[in-house]
């Protein structure tokens, strides 16, 4: 079996998220008072009294422009967490927010869907990432939230 890691929003990427995100809107800093929101710069769960902000993000857009297809209607964005100002990047945990079923959705490399997996228990993962990547047509898979379907990241062959 392959390890795969999962791979947070590239930091140039949060650099750009920080001064407009993926709507144009400007971010908007706040104090996480309860902590526990999903941080995909860092692949983390905030602590109580960080700052962070709540911004729009389109991971298969950003993918498919740095590789130079079209991702047509399978383009989409959606709101994600992330430090107000730069962090240190994740800690190295391998598969973060693994504590609720999760779809592993796999992309082509013309960014089209091919499919996907409810991963239900956080030992499934490397099986599912196994699955995936054995069609040699997944280019990239993207770990979701099932219950609101939010990005948490991204897994690509090494």
């Amino acid at each position: 079996m392959t390890t795969y890691a999962a791979r947070p929003i590239d930091p140039a990427v949060l650099k750009e998220l920080r001064s407009a995100d993926d709507s144009g809107r400007s971010r908007a800093p706040f104090v996480d008072d309860e902590g526990g929101a999903p941080l995909r710069c860092c692949l983390r769960r905030s602590e109580p009294g960080e700052q962070i902000a709540l911004v729009s993000y389109a991971p298969l857009r950003r993918w498919a422009a740095g590789t130079g297809v079209d991702p047509g209607a399978y383009d989409e964005q959606g709101p994600v967490f992330i430090h107000a100002e730069e962090c240190a990047g994740p800690d190295g945990d391998r598969y973060p927010f693994t504590n609720a079923h999760r779809t592993v959705r796999r992309y082509s490399a013309e960014g089209r869907i091919l499919g996907g997996r409810l991963v239900e228990e956080p030992e499934e993962f490397g099986l599912a990432f196994d699955e995936a990547f054995a069609d040699p047509e997944v280019a990239l898979v993207h770990v979701r939230a099932v219950e609101y379907g939010c990005f948490l990241f991204e897994v690509r062959r090494s």
